[in-house]
């Protein structure tokens, strides 16, 4: 039976328990003096800053003391107080506030405390001042204080700022009074200054700038903060608790910890006292403790770690030696267990010339002849389990592959509303899902497995078997698409060859689409539509010049029939517009509009279109700039039509730009086109309204005009006029602003040999 301690163990917990008490001591004997240390670092700061706020608040009202005293002892001033000169003495004043810019107020007084000169005040009214203007005029001496003042008085002083305010409104004021002696040493009257602290929310500003971030200064009016270093969401907050208010209210100053926003300071409030000895407000001076507890951490950090440290190897001492005592013999009893149960990779380390060293080498010796046996058998037996894991995890994974793909393939094909039929490689159907039985009305063992050739005869595809065999074939690979009539149904048909992994023919796909229904309403459609508006062109017609004559030829109307009258006849003319665009798009649908295809120039159409929409674009101050020049080659087309295209594009570009913008309309060739573009400086069109730009019936909304009217048509008309002119139509956005519209028309090519005029494309 093992021992429960040994003798290593027992030897370890000894000198562990020794360096724990002693580290234990030190630390704390250190830590004491340390915080002792930094108490009376943030004591001697608190000091300093503080003493330094009160000087420099001080210091402001010594400055102002002093700068009244030279005009106070003036035999000038004197006299033009008593001959009541406010003219003069305001001049006086204005030349000391230059000085002084801070001063919220600067008066002259007389004997009896009425204002007799000051910039904004009324003359003539005695100035309630209690406390201070007492002492200074009884004891003919210069008092500077800090007193609490009403709106009233400051208002009365000419703070006209506090002359809007309430009544009971109050303000913190810096107040010095310097009295004026006449020759005989009587007091003729007085000058008082005083400095608004309310007005001045970051005074301790520059104060913080001299010490330092940390330092936060502050200055309250009784318990409430009117100037502060701190930011304004915390400077406007109530930060005197009415402890500390007592505190001042003896005059006594406070120190204690406070947090400030996230924060946590030593403070130091030094109340601040009026003249009568009474509690005003107080400057208190706030030291973030965050510096000096950082520096306890880090030296309590050292010294834990310098503890840890020592411990440490100290440890890795004592273990060190007492391993080497009894290490051989434990690692030799624990090797004969672990081999015991079945572990051969056991080795004992003996260095010694002693006797532990030669059974340590008689037991590694035999402990690898054992190793070496049993390392064969289990190498093989291991290799054949591993290449039978990797089969199977193999088969397991494709098979799960193909399960998986072959589900997704089935529920997709199942899904679908198109019909899709596959073939193989040798053209036999190998799929035909339930799109295609419901369209052809045949059940799948009837198609299945069946030659491609066959299948084609039974669903009435035999136009498609030359182009089948061609898509067979070896690099004529790719898609196609066809159009058929079977059974009286209209028939799409896709048709794409299949590849396997080497790039090799492995079948055809053909995915059938049945859109004779959708053939039907588009036809009945149109025909609805151009019956429609065949029946109402007349009528429309009709009125329309019935409306022009009453217009032109009634005087007899007034003004508000006529405007009726010329509202009908526009919104006449809109309904004729509408009708005739659409009767365009349903005669071009329907092969109906003749085109009279001849050679034409683009730049007499571009001007012919210009003239057009000369009018509209000058009422909107739009400037259409036409850059099309003579050099370019002839084009084959119809030029009424072709400006018609040019002038609806000019017509959109001038609806949709700001006013006083340009439009450019170009022209160039590439290759066998030109290429017309007309350009604008609108809004440019949003991705999502760009599908609709050639449908039927579409309208764009323009942010800068709202939804502008029109029938939707304009660019659908242009759509199908370009394409049977063999060209096409397209938009393209600026990268800024702008937008440009683009069509090609075919140039005309060389005289042949018969002497006719050819064209391209």
């Amino acid at each position: 039976m093992q021992p429960r301690f040994g003798i290593r163990t027992k030897l370890l917990l000894s000198i562990l328990a020794i360096l724990l008490i002693s580290y234990s001591t030190l630390i704390y004997s250190t830590m004491k003096t340390m915080s002792a240390s930094l108490r009376t670092e943030v004591d001697r700061n608190l000091e300093t800053n503080l003493t330094y706020a009160r000087s420099q608040y001080l210091d402001r009202a010594k400055v102002v003391k002093y700068s009244l005293l030279q005009p106070a002892t003036s035999k000038l001033v004197q006299e033009h107080l008593l001959a009541r000169d406010r003219g003069w003495l305001d001049d006086r004043l204005k030349v000391v506030h230059k000085v002084l810019p801070y001063l919220d107020f600067l008066l002259v007084l007389d004997g009896k405390k009425r204002i007799v000169a000051g910039s904004d005040s009324s003359t003539g009214e005695e100035l309630y001042l209690p406390g201070v203007l007492d002492q200074s005029l009884a004891g003919k001496r210069v008092v500077a204080s800090t007193e609490i003042l009403p709106a009233v008085v400051l208002c009365q002083a000419g703070a006209k700022r506090y002359c809007e305010q309430e009544s009971n409104a109050e303000a913190l004021v810096n107040t010095v009074v310097v009295p004026v002696l006449g020759d005989d040493g009587k007091v003729v009257g007085c000058i008082v200054a005083g400095e608004v602290l309310n007005n001045h929310a970051t005074l301790p500003a520059d104060l913080q700038e001299v010490s330092s971030r940390d330092v936060e200064v502050s200055i309250t009016q009784r318990d409430l903060r009117i100037a502060s270093s701190l930011p304004t969401a915390l400077r406007d907050s109530s930060i005197l608790a009415p402890q500390v208010i007592d505190v001042l209210e003896r005059g006594e100053v406070y120190r204690g910890e406070a947090r400030i926003g996230s924060r946590d300071y030593e403070t130091v409030i030094d109340p601040i006292l009026n003249s009568r000895g009474e509690f005003v407000g107080a400057i208190s001076v706030a030291v973030a403790t965050e510096r000096f507890r950082e520096t306890k951490r880090e030296n309590l950090g050292n010294i834990l770690a310098s503890a840890f440290i020592g411990i440490i190897c100290s440890f890795g001492l004592a273990f060190l030696a007492s391993r080497h005592l009894t290490g051989p013999l434990r690692q030799l009893a624990w090797s004969a267990s672990r081999i015991g149960e079945g572990d051969l990779d056991q080795r004992v380390e003996g260095h010694q010339d002693d006797e532990v060293g030669v059974l340590a080498s008689s037991f590694n010796k035999m402990v690898q002849a054992l190793k070496e046996r049993d390392s064969i058998i289990n190498r093989k037996t291991g290799d054949l389990q591993e290449l039978n894991e990797q089969l199977e995890r193999m088969v397991d994974q494709r098979t799960s592959a193909l399960a998986m793909e072959m589900g997704r393939l089935e529920a997709v094909l199942t899904s679908l509303a198109e019909a899709v039929l596959v073939t193989d490689l040798d053209n036999r159907v190998v799929l035909f899902n339930p799109a295609a039985q419901q369209l052809f009305g045949m059940v799948p063992h009837r198609v299945i497995g069946q030659p491609f050739e066959h299948v084609c005869e039974l669903v009435g595809f035999t136009p498609l078997l030359e182009r089948i065999r061609d898509l067979s074939q070896p690099d004529r690979g790719g898609g196609t698409k066809e159009e058929l009539t079977v059974k009286g149904k209209r028939l799409h048909v896709y048709l794409s060859s299949l590849s396997d992994e080497f790039g090799n023919f492995a079948g055809i796909v053909l995915s059938i689409r049945d859109v004779t229904v959708e053939q039907q309403v588009d036809r009945m459609k149109t025909e609805f539509i151009s019956t429609v508006s065949h029946e109402l062109k007349t009528p429309l017609t009709s009125i329309k010049g019935s409306l022009q004559l009453l217009l032109t030829r009634s005087k007899w109307l007034t003004d508000t029939e006529r405007q009726l009258l010329t509202v009908c006849f526009r919104n006449t003319q809109r309904l004729i517009r509408l009708i005739s665009e659409i009767l365009d798009i349903s005669g071009i649908e329907s092969g109906g509009m003749v085109f009279k295809f001849k050679p034409v120039s683009i730049g007499e159409l571009t001007v012919y279109a210009v003239e057009e929409i000369k009018s509209y674009a000058m009422g909107r101050d739009i400037t259409i700039v036409n850059t099309v020049g003579e050099h370019l080659p002839m084009v084959y087309g119809d030029s009424d039509r072709l400006i018609q295209v040019i002038t609806n594009l000019l017509s959109n570009a001038v609806k949709f730009s700001p006013e006083g913008k340009v439009v450019m309309i170009s022209a160039e060739q590439e290759g066998n086109y030109v290429v017309v573009s007309v350009a604008d400086k609108g809004r440019v069109i949003q991705w999502s309204d760009r599908d609709k730009l050639f449908k039927k019936f579409q309208q764009i909304e323009c942010q800068e005009r709202g939804k502008v009217g029109g029938t939707g048509l304009g660019l659908a008309i242009c759509k199908e006029i370009i394409e049977r002119h063999h060209g096409r139509i397209f938009y393209t956005a600026a990268q800024e602003r702008g937008n440009t519209f683009s069509f090609t028309v075919p140039i005309i090519g060389e005289t042949d040999a018969k002497g006719q005029n050819s064209y391209s494309g």
